[in-house]
């Protein structure tokens, strides 16, 4: 029998066949050291980690962020109900998003959590509900700051044409708008945000956003606005395929901290950052077993799991790198596209890859797959979604039992006259 791959201290193959498969598998080392890096490259100035929850909201997770002093930067409600039941604190927690229901909004102001206001129209709703609340709610204002990162488009954020943000030229009146309402009560103006685009290699760019936000904050300055935070956001890209390279959290503070420290200030604002992807990226692996292998236009490996665990692929093109887990230190013997089980032809999670001879009941495992994984997966097919697993030292332990078919009914309601 062949060597197996070994992930957190575990035996992958054990644990696909105690737990089952498909099976998402996270190291809990890995993600603490993740963490610890980040925040210790920014550790010169006055700074804080807030974790991007909508990149892997599973509460064990956010729960052993909570233990490492992370705060948690929310784009929903319920992101906002996971950050704080995890045990993040509300002084922590930046409410983000461009499309805030008033429902939200109500619970952003009596949940005590800074709010990131992304338009005018949200800005006087907002402060329209904390006066009939009678609270008052931090703000900053989210600015796109036009700036193209080297990544996917459906990942750019930053842009011109982008959803998200108040354009760079019109923030200064916006703060001037909520300085007015910060007078009648409701609005308490704190700091300031951006978030250029994910999965971003090329950090000099990240240069060029710090030096245009900095450049408003002493525009802000000299208006008599005196901001508490500056959000830089996240973006730092991860190495997906085997030697690729890949900047580190020090790359980015090298970038960042010259600008942000040589802002001419009265008093220098905490700096606040958004990694998501970074921390939980490399963390996580999803494993699955090969169903069946067939010879076609391609060799194809059809196993157990598809986009509807792992969408990333087929939304993004992206890459992951595949191993056998049962025969990890066999040599390539031929080349094979990893497909899944879902009833599209585009469900394909790895394409022609060299791997070991690859038969029936193998385990693959699909590496990097800890950030916009499960957090994006569904029940497409009527699947029932796999389990988690976190590791720790040799250790396993569930963090997310496995959905039945009982799952797919849940809140489903047949009206009695269809019975």
């Amino acid at each position: 029998m062949g060597k197996h791959l070994m992930f957190g201290g575990v035996d992958v193959v054990e644990l696909a066949e105690r737990f089952g498969t498909p099976l998402y598998v996270t190291d809990e080392q890995r993600l603490r050291e993740n963490f610890r890096r980040f925040k210790n490259a920014f550790s010169s100035v006055d700074s804080e980690i807030y974790y991007a929850v909508k990149a892997n909201g599973n509460l064990a997770v956010l729960r052993i962020l909570a233990q490492e002093g992370a705060g948690a930067d929310v784009f929903s409600g319920g992101e906002l109900y996971l950050a704080r039941l995890a045990g993040i604190p509300a002084s922590k927690i930046l409410f983000n998003g461009n499309s805030k229901s008033d429902e939200e909004l109500e619970l952003a102001v009596l949940s005590g959590v800074c709010v990131s206001v992304d338009s005018f129209d949200e800005l006087y709703a907002l402060s329209e509900i904390a006066k009939r609340l009678g609270r008052d709610v931090e703000i900053a204002f989210r600015v796109n700051p036009d700036i193209s990162p080297e990544t996917h488009p459906k990942i750019a954020t930053g842009l011109r044409e982008s959803k998200f943000g108040i354009p760079y030229e019109e923030v200064l009146d916006a703060y001037k708008e909520a300085k007015q309402l910060e007078i009648e009560g409701g609005i308490r103006v704190c700091g300031i945000h951006c978030h250029i685009g994910s999965q971003i290699l090329d950090v000099s760019v990240f240069k060029e956003a710090t030096e245009k936000m900095m450049a408003l904050v002493e525009s802000l300055n000299e208006h008599g606005i005196e901001l508490e935070f500056v959000d830089l956001g996240g973006g730092l890209g991860i190495p997906y395929k085997k030697d690729e390279p890949a900047p580190t959290p020090e790359d980015l503070a090298a970038q960042i901290l010259p600008a942000f420290k040589g802002a001419k200030l009265k008093r220098r604002p905490k700096l606040i950052l958004e990694p998501g992807r970074y921390i939980v990226g490399n963390t996580t692996i999803l494993i699955t077993r090969v169903n069946a292998v067939k010879r076609a236009a391609k060799h194809f490996v059809a196993v157990d799991a598809g986009f509807n665990l792992l969408i990333r692929p087929v939304l993004y093109d992206a890459y992951h790198e595949v191993a056998v887990a049962n025969k990890i230190d066999e040599p390539p013997a031929g080349t094979y596209t990893i497909v899944g089980p879902i009833c599209e032809s585009g469900d394909i999670l790895a394409k022609d890859r060299r791997l070991p001879k690859v038969e029936r009941g193998d385990i693959i495992a699909i590496f990097d797959a800890g950030a916009y994984g499960f957090a994006m997966s569904s029940q497409y097919n009527g699947r029932p979604r796999c389990a988690e697993i976190l590791v720790n030292n040799g250790e396993a332990e569930v963090i997310r039992r496995r959905e039945t078919y009982d799952d797919l009914l849940k809140n489903q309601v047949v009206p009695p006259r269809l019975l």
